[in-house]
């Protein structure tokens, strides 16, 4: 089947100031399931991810770890957090890290644009400017007691002359573009957006005197531009695909990505994002996930301890994508439990035993049992996916895996000794496992492709993916798909 519309899905790309936690492992891995989704639609799919190097994150994190040269301290972090996403079997097509020379190329380019139009002056800065933010902060913007809401730190006053970006200017067309439905998701963090620039935007400064590390302000090498007004430049990237239909973030960054970085599209003559999707945070023991505060959990001891399915099958399942949760390992070993070991591994391990014991690991073609896939709809558990809501997506695949295993219960093909009608069941339980296969190939491909290798199937894609179209296959058990963990 030819490949049809282009899709194009990106991360937020992640400071290098220290090792990904299980917070940056979530957005990446929900962006994989979504890329992974659309190229199983036969869609000519770019996912692309990657890190923010320039922030005076990364100077402070290698001053700490000994490095005299900024940059091996970025070309050191850089292949941790590739592991990293290779180990949690990330799909992306690219890795853009902010500090490559194409980057420097693109940013300056747009920069030249706005400057073209006029939307870039000298001014004179004043403000309260949160360090791990990187970002002014207004006295509404703090807590009562005059703290960053995320980094439970006081703000510094910062004053300088800097570059100024006319975001006032683009007040009434950003107000219009939240409006637009489908631009800015979930509602409440658009409402949230909404609201802010109804208040008023004003102009932000978009460099800095006090730096010696980032890209040179064009035209003017004294200062550097400020790591937010190039940083987001990145999705522009791959030029083919822009402009991407959709970005996912962390809510803490969505004014950058919702308001600022479209107005300067809009300056530079650039289109627009289809949509900015932004998630909610995991929290531990009620506390926002982050390194800054150091209640970060390492992804890949998860990975190493329970899977990497199971971490991928836990992301996707255990928070409705857009909301806050609490991240409880007591929660990921009971999903692995229960959920992928004893629903779907013994699924699969019944089927493929009653098929080699009793059929010689044989299943010829058969008509369909309607029963078994009557409540089976691939359109609903898709639009699941069109709306980004992996939870119900995976909870729907996971409905079906039930229904098969009632099939097995209220068939009893342990006790049916006419040879046709065991075929008859079990060619029906083989197909629900083909398409089953298929399904969770996104969320967790390795199972996918144990579960077809025991099949002696390829993957497929999803036009695919209907009852009946299994011919005749001879199976291969393998071990089981997942030790529960006592």
């Amino acid at each position: 089947m030819p490949k049809h519309k282009k899709f194009y899905v990106t991360t937020p790309i992640y400071y290098v100031n220290d090792s990904p936690h299980v917070g940056s492992a979530y957005t990446t891995v929900i962006a994989d399931i979504i890329a992974r989704w659309h190229r199983l639609k036969n869609e000519d799919v770019f996912f692309l991810t990657g890190l923010d190097e320039n922030s005076q994150k990364t100077v402070q994190a290698s001053i700490k770890l000994g490095f005299s040269d900024i940059q091996k301290y970025a070309d050191y972090m850089a292949e941790k957090w590739k592991e990293t996403f290779k180990k949690l079997n990330i799909s992306n097509n690219d890795f853009i890290r902010t500090t490559e020379e194409r980057h420097k190329i693109l940013v300056t380019e747009v920069i030249e644009k706005i400057k073209k139009k006029g939307d870039i002056y000298k001014g004179n800065y004043s403000g309260l400017y949160c360090d791990d933010c990187e970002e002014f902060k207004t006295l509404e913007d703090l807590t009562p007691d005059g703290l960053c809401p995320y980094h439970k730190k006081p703000p510094k006053e910062i004053q300088e002359q800097n570059y100024f970006f006319r975001l006032s200017e683009y007040q009434d067309e950003v107000l219009k573009l939240l409006q637009k439905k489908g631009f800015a998701d979930p509602d409440s963090r658009k409402n949230e957006m909404i609201n802010f620039v109804k208040k008023g935007l004003r102009d932000i400064s978009i460099s800095r005197q006090n730096t010696k590390w980032g890209i040179p302000f064009p035209g003017d090498e004294s200062q550097f531009l400020y790591v937010w007004s190039e940083a987001l430049l990145n999705y522009l990237h791959p030029k083919d695909y822009w402009p991407a239909d959709v970005l996912l973030i962390g809510k803490d960054i969505q004014k950058f990505h919702m308001i600022i970085f479209p107005a300067m599209l809009m300056s530079a003559g650039y289109k627009l994002p289809k949509k900015v999707f932004a998630h909610g945070f995991f929290t531990v023991n009620g506390q926002k996930m982050s390194k800054s505060l150091g209640n970060a959990i390492d992804p890949i001891h998860l990975a190493n301890k329970y899977s990497v399915d199971a971490l991928r099958y836990y992301y996707a399942r255990e928070i409705p994508f857009g909301q806050d949760g609490d991240f409880s390992e007591e929660s990921l070993k009971n999903r692995l439990n229960n959920e992928l070991a004893n629903e779907l591994g013994n699924l699969i391990s019944r089927t493929l035993t009653l098929i080699e014991k009793n059929l010689n690991s044989e299943v010829k073609k058969d008509k369909t049992d309607k029963k078994l896939f009557f409540y089976f709809k691939f359109k609903q558990i898709d639009k699941f996916m069109q709306n980004l809501e992996i939870h119900n997506a995976i909870a729907g695949i996971f409905g079906f895996i039930q229904d098969c295993n009632k099939y097995i219960n209220d068939n009893k093909p342990w006790e049916v000794k006419d040879k046709n009608k065991l075929n008859y069941i079990l060619y029906n339980l083989a197909d629900a496992i083909r398409i089953i296969a298929m399904l969770i190939q996104p969320f967790i491909p390795e199972t996918s492709e144990k579960i077809n290798k025991q099949l002696n199937l390829e993957l497929e894609t999803f036009d695919k993916c209907k009852a009946g179209l299994l011919e005749y296959t001879k199976i291969t058990k393998g071990e089981i798909l997942f030790k529960k963990i006592e």
